[in-house]
C-alpha cells in the first residue's frame, strides 16, 4: 500500500488525507471516510486490499487524528464542502463513496450537495438522515452528550467506548490507537459536536435523495444506538440491499475486512454491468 499524504489548508484548521492513484486512469476512485472519533486507520485493511486495483482517498475528518487542532465551527455541510474541495484539487470524479458512521452521513450530505456526482454509495454501519426514521426525543438526547459523557469517569469512558466499537481485538486496538491523541475534554467537546451536526442535518429535513447504486452494510452485532433498527428499516422503506456481517461490531470492516472486502468487490463488478 503507498498512499501519499497531502494537507488541504481551512480557515479552521489544515485536513489531512491519503490518496494512491491507480496504474489505470479508467479504474473508480474509492473514497473512504471514517466515523466519528476514528482516524484512517479504520479503512487500513480496506486500502491494503483497494490500492492493488483503484484509486483510494481517505481523510483524518476535520477535528479528528492528524486533523487537528481545528475549530468546531462546522456544520456536516462544512464537511462535504470541503471534501469537494479536494476532490477538485486532486481531480478525483465520479467517486464511489465508503463511509462508516459518521462517514455515511458526510456522503449522503455530499450526494445531497451535488447530485448525480457520485458513481455509488456503501453504507457501513450508518444510517439514513431522512427525518421520518427519528423521534423527536432520539435527536433531543443527542444534544446532552458532551454532559453525559463528562459525567462518566474517563478510564471507564474509554474502557466502554472501545469495547462498543468492535467485537474483535484487532478492532479495539484501532480505536484505542485513535482515542490515544485525545484528552478526555476534547474528545467530549468532538463527541459532543459530531452528534449536534448530526441532529442538524436530520433536524433539516432534506430528503437526502441518492441516485446512485446503494449497498448498506450493518455488523450483526452492532450495538450503537438503534443502528440495526435504522438500517432494517432503511433497507425496507428505500429499497437498498442490506447485508448483515457476521460477527461484526459496528466497525464492521474493521471486524470482518476480508467479507466486507468481498462485499465492496462484488458491489463495484456490478457497477462495471
Amino acid at each position: 500500500m503507498n498512499m501519499q499524504r497531502q494537507e488541504y489548508a481551512t480557515p479552521r484548521g489544515a485536513i489531512a488525507y491519503w490518496i494512491s492513484r491507480a496504474s489505470d486512469s479508467s479504474s473508480p476512485w474509492l473514497v473512504f471516510l471514517p466515523g466519528l472519533s476514528a482516524d484512517h486507520h479504520l479503512f487500513d485493511r480496506q486500502l491494503e486490499h483497494f490500492t492493488k486495483v483503484c484509486s483510494c482517498f481517505v481523510w483524518d475528518a476535520p477535528a479528528h487524528g492528524l486533523s487537528r487542532p481545528f475549530a468546531l465551527t462546522f456544520s456536516m455541510q462544512d464537511l462535504a464542502q470541503n471534501l469537494h474541495d479536494i476532490f477538485e484539487r486532486e481531480h478525483i470524479t465520479a467517486p464511489v463513496l465508503i463511509g462508516q458512521s459518521l462517514g455515511g452521513y458526510i456522503a449522503q450530505v455530499y450526494m445531497q450537495m451535488y447530485p448525480d456526482s457520485a458513481r455509488a454509495f456503501v453504507s457501513i454501519d450508518s444510517c439514513s438522515l431522512s427525518r421520518k426514521y427519528y423521534s423527536g426525543w432520539e435527536l433531543a438526547l443527542l444534544r446532552h452528550t458532551k454532559w453525559m459523557y463528562r459525567a462518566i469517569p474517563w478510564s471507564l469512558l474509554l474502557k466502554w467506548g472501545i469495547a462498543g466499537t468492535s467485537r474483535t481485538a484487532y478492532g479495539r486496538q484501532l480505536m484505542k490507537d485513535a482515542w490515544s491523541v485525545y484528552g478526555r475534554e476534547e474528545y467530549c467537546d468532538l463527541a459532543d459536536h459530531g452528534y449536534r451536526i448530526f441532529a442538524q442535518a436530520v433536524e433539516a429535513q432534506s430528503a437526502y435523495p441518492v441516485s446512485c447504486p446503494v449497498l448498506l452494510l450493518c455488523g450483526e452485532k452492532d450495538a450503537a444506538g438503534s443502528a440495526k433498527r435504522y438500517n432494517r428499516r432503511w433497507a425496507r422503506l428505500d429499497g437498498h440491499r442490506l447485508v448483515w456481517i457476521k460477527g461484526a461490531g459496528h466497525n464492521a470492516n474493521a471486524d470482518a475486512p476480508e467479507t466486507v472486502n468481498g462485499l465492496i468487490d462484488d458491489f463495484l463488478h456490478t457497477l462495471d454491468g
